[in-house]
């Protein structure tokens, strides 16, 4: 094995420590069968498991907060799917004991799913979590899970499940390593959510003996096996020099030259917060509603319970921007009360805003819960739809906002490349935009940002890409009104300085990002963005573009 491994760095820093495999998966329970004066029982034992695993995931969540506990309440609401529920307690009926039922029709759903589009066929490593979890308790087999350990390590899996990452402390597991996933993966935005320097999507990684010392990048992506004491020592070294530059830069984000660039913090909810707080963020640039929506799939929360929750985040930043995105439903986030029957590609089908305006109740009562939040708070509330496709969608949505007495802008995400191509179009309805470069790419690409296979078309350094921000960008400067990225890519440093060259007005990321992107904006001038941007358009490969944009920033 190369003594250099390289995936794609999803979380900055580096750490060097032994390496610890993840707890291996359930196994297939032996399909036995059962007498039919067995079979309530069983049934009884599976209700029972299930109803275990959804909450213990829930509680999960509660514990982390945030993004996590968004992600961990949509698996637990999978634990308990009623149609899959009743297919388990058909299995049984016909002399499946409960482990193989569940085991068997997880199967047949987790067949669905990997052939019902992209966001769906995302969901399957989420699924198989679930099912594992399920099975081992009514097997009475430990859990599949991080490993015990007295002492700090840097963690190896093939994958791991939002559940593993929401919970990892940072003071135990140094970093991880996956074979799978991709830079937008659920796990990715938890490990930046966490600080947990992470590498993903990394050929070989499951093949490391256990008890290697490794040093993982979670910048540059390599994963150095077994690094001599002097290798280690630079390591260090660089790492501290890191350290040093991100203490120093303080203060709103802008280039060396002045130029402004704010830099603003991705939250799911008031949980996160406080991280974005110390992290000096100059205010939200995606507040994501959803996990207000995901205690009851079947009903919306009540007005009250969202102005609370919306005024929370409101009043952390008196005087700064919030940008809200109202509730992007659909796809790997179904809700049974808005849901309409089954879809052939929920992917591609009703979801995000044409989602609500097929429910104008649930739009309204969310954009009058956050007019109510606002009152009487000085701070700069902002409102966006998600997945708009064109002017027709921007107008429809402007016009929930005036119905409803917002005082606040209204805007747009891009995450569908015909909007980005014809954006002054859009931009005659709302007053910004705002990238969603993660969905954005999955639909310029086709390619799902789940699946580790397919994740050099994930890259949002892709030239294409880069391509569809600046259209934006220019559309927004030329109308005089903003545009900002509030994907993943903006956590990248070298990538912000391109998106910032591009046209970009604000760049938004998880809390941790924050100090990485103010650090390397402080060290180049605009003209040196604007260089390195046209550089990496230039390109004709993620790889070329990312190479170029570092030649022009680096003087070489």
């Amino acid at each position: 094995m190369d003594a250099t491994l390289r995936g794609v760095g999803v979380s900055h820093g580096v750490v060097i420590g032994e390496v610890r495999h993840m707890g291996t998966a359930v196994l297939e329970p032996p399909a036995a069968q059962i007498a039919e004066s067995e079979a309530p029982r069983e049934q009884q034992r599976a209700r029972k498991s299930v109803e275990a695993v959804a909450n213990d995931l829930s509680a999960r969540g509660n514990l982390a907060g945030g993004e996590a506990q968004a992600v961990l309440e949509a698996q637990a609401m999978m634990a308990q799917d009623p149609e899959l529920m009743a297919d388990v307690e058909r299995r049984i009926a016909v002399g499946s004991t409960a482990e193989r039922a569940v085991y068997d029709a997880f199967a047949a759903y987790r067949a669905l799913l990997a052939g019902a589009g992209e966001y769906l066929a995302g969901r399957v490593a989420d699924l198989d979590d679930v099912r594992n979890r399920i099975v081992a308790r009514l097997m009475g087999v430990p859990m599949p899970g991080v490993p015990d350990s007295d002492r700090p390590f840097v963690l190896v899996a093939r994958d791991l499940a939002p559940a593993d990452t929401a919970l990892l402390d940072p003071g135990l597991v140094l970093g991880f390593v996956t074979e799978e996933g991709g830079p937008t993966s659920h796990s990715a935005i938890l490990a930046r959510a966490l600080g947990v320097p992470a590498v993903v999507a990394l050929p070989g990684a499951c093949e490391v003996e256990e008890g290697t010392v490794v040093a993982v990048d979670g910048s540059t992506g390599t994963v150095s096996l077994s690094p001599s004491a002097d290798e280690q020592a630079a390591l260090r070294a660089e790492a501290e020099e890191r350290k040093a530059a991100l203490e120093a830069a303080r203060g709103p984000g802008a280039t060396s030259d002045g130029y402004k660039v704010p830099l603003l913090a991705n939250v799911g909810g008031p949980g996160d917060v406080a991280a974005a707080v110390e992290a000096g963020a100059e205010g939200v640039g995606l507040f994501r509603t959803e996990f207000l929506f995901l205690d009851d799939s079947t009903k919306a929360p009540s007005e009250e319970k969202q102005v609370t929750a919306y005024r929370q985040v409101l009043e952390a930043f008196p005087e700064g921007r919030v940008v809200v995105r109202v509730l992007d439903a659909g796809a790997d986030k179904p809700l049974d009360f808005l849901m309409p029957g089954d879809e052939p590609n929920p992917a591609l089908g009703v979801r995000g805003l044409r989602t609500l305006l097929d429910h104008p109740e649930v739009l309204q009562g969310q954009l009058t819960a956050l007019a109510k939040a606002a009152e009487g708070l000085p701070v700069h509330l902002e409102v966006m739809a998600p997945m708009v496709a064109d002017r027709v969608d921007a107008r429809a949505f402007a016009e929930a906002c005036r119905s409803a007495g917002l005082q606040a802008k209204a805007g747009v995400m891009v995450e569908i490349p015909s909007a980005a191509l014809r954006a002054r179009s859009v931009l005659q309805e709302v007053e910004f935009l705002s990238l969603g470069t993660n969905d954005l790419a999955q639909y310029t690409f086709a390619a799902d940002r789940q699946v580790g296979a397919v994740s050099r078309l994930q890259d949002p350094w892709q030239p294409a890409l880069l391509d569809l921000v600046a259209s934006a960008a220019d559309a927004a400067r030329a109308e005089g009104k903003s545009c900002g990225v509030c994907g993943e890519a903006a956590a990248d440093p070298l990538l912000a300085c391109v998106l910032t060259g591009l046209g970009v007005t604000s760049l938004s990321m998880g809390a941790a990002s924050i100090p990485y992107v103010r650090a390397i904006l402080a060290k180049h001038t605009l003209a040196q963005c604007e260089r390195a941007a046209s550089a990496a358009r230039s390109a004709d490969s993620a790889q070329e573009a990312k190479l170029a944009a570092q030649a022009v920033l680096s003087g070489e």
